[in-house]
């Protein structure tokens, strides 16, 4: 009988654990991977390519797609860049609220990786959990942008508009009576604020309920313990940023070392992990999350005492007011001259990053003093991360190749961009 020699194993593109379109080609003794080798390419849609026929505005949209689990970080990352090449300032009131919403996609990033991640692993319970959060956090988005998912909230110079006086209101309808909307309708009676404020204040008591869950369950440590280890050295060498990195024990974070923002004027802590496996990872992302909803609280309180401009009153850079607009011809044409030809940026190079939720997401531009950027160069962490998949997974079990891809929250749209 001839031995059985190693052999080669598909995981995905169609597996539901892969996290996107990921095709890992495996190569397997038995159930032990010997070699573990990403290809990518199936979601190809070139973004960094589309912004070159696009205007600077325009062009901005393209970032809610690519990690479309962190929408308005994506978008911070690209109007600071631009903002960098105009040289201009974002009013104070302006960079409260991008932060403010900086640490709600982190919550909202955050809750969606930890309900799949433990879906992968076979927690079934947990992604109900972290979906009826999710929703909580989806109805700003909307109240502020109109939109759940894709917000193209920020703006070059700020945001687009400052923060709602109401939140919407559900309403009785032939499944749900008056009783029922009345108690659904109770933390929305008030502003935004009110709501965000609300919910920071319940949110604790769910992040308890996940530990309760999680944190101590003993298949969830059998599954996650001593998997894809990574030393605090290989971490710095193989590029690996945010949850990544300070899993390993690297206490490395933007919002800390090159603050953006409002970032220098809220209090917050860095976790950090000790063995760099996929627990520690858990368990660094899961502190994360309050440390975003202290942050959060933090924003809340100084927006309510302080009023203001949300976006630059430089109207080659952002619309005049639409009374102003109507009422004065100088004004109409900066309107006009903006909505046809967009902003016209000085000719140079410049690069900014930010503490994405998956780690350093950064826009590298070059201006050739168009309308329109000469090119644009996305850094996408998980493009980074998903490099290290195959030394993580040596001499793992096929069962822990889910494990690690859950651990790195991956999310194709930006790592295909």
């Amino acid at each position: 009988m001839a031995d059985i020699h190693n052999y080669t194993l598909n995981f995905g593109p169609q597996h539901p654990a892969a996290h996107g379109v990921l095709r890992l080609v495996l190569e397997l003794d038995g159930e032990v991977v010997h070699r573990a080798d990403p290809h990518i390419g199936l979601l190809h849609r070139a973004s960094e390519k589309l912004a070159e026929t696009r205007t600077w505005v325009q062009a901005m949209p393209y970032m809610d797609r690519l990690d479309y689990v962190s929408m308005m970080c994506n978008e911070h990352a690209y109007c600071l860049a631009t903002e960098k090449l105009l040289g201009i300032e974002v009013p104070e009131r302006g960079r409260y609220i991008r932060t403010m919403f900086d640490e709600v996609t982190r919550i909202l990033n955050h809750l969606l990786w930890l309900g799949c991640h433990a879906l992968d692993v076979g927690a079934m319970t947990m992604a109900l959990y972290t979906f009826r959060e999710r929703e909580d956090l989806m109805d700003v988005y909307e109240a502020v942008s109109g939109a759940r998912l894709h917000a193209a909230y920020y703006r070059p110079g700020g945001v687009y508009r400052d923060l709602p006086d109401r939140m919407p209101q559900y309403r009785e309808s032939t499944w749900s009576n008056a009783q029922k909307v009345a108690a659904r309708n109770a933390n929305r009676s008030g502003s935004l604020l009110d709501f965000l404020e609300d919910f920071t204040n319940r949110f604790p008591g769910y992040h308890a309920e996940y530990h309760t869950l999680l944190t101590d369950n003993r298949i969830w440590k059998q599954r996650l313990v001593d998997v894809g280890i990574v030393s605090p050295e290989r971490a710095m060498q193989m590029g690996f940023t945010g949850a990544m990195l300070r899993g390993s024990g690297i206490a490395w974070d933007l919002r800390k070392k090159q603050p953006y923002a409002a970032y220098d004027k809220v209090d917050f802590d860095i976790p950090v992990g000790v063995n760099g496996d996929s627990y520690d990872r858990y368990l660094v992302r899961m502190e994360e999350m309050l440390q975003a909803n202290r942050i959060i609280k933090q924003c809340i309180a100084w927006l309510r005492e302080n009023p203001g401009p949300v976006i630059t009153d430089d109207y080659k850079v952002a619309p005049p007011p639409r009374a102003d607009m109507k009422s004065n011809m100088e004004e109409l044409i900066h309107h006009f001259k903006l909505f046809s030809e967009g902003i016209h940026v000085p000719p140079g190079e410049v690069y900014a990053g930010i503490e994405h939720p998956k780690g350093e997401f950064g826009i590298y531009f070059i201006s050739d003093g168009a309308n329109k950027p000469y090119r644009m160069k996305i850094r996408a962490p998980g493009y980074v991360h998903l490099q290290g998949m195959d030394e993580m997974a040596r001499g793992h079990m096929l069962a822990d190749v889910v494990t690690i891809i859950g651990s790195q929250d991956i999310v194709f749209g930006e790592i295909d961009r």
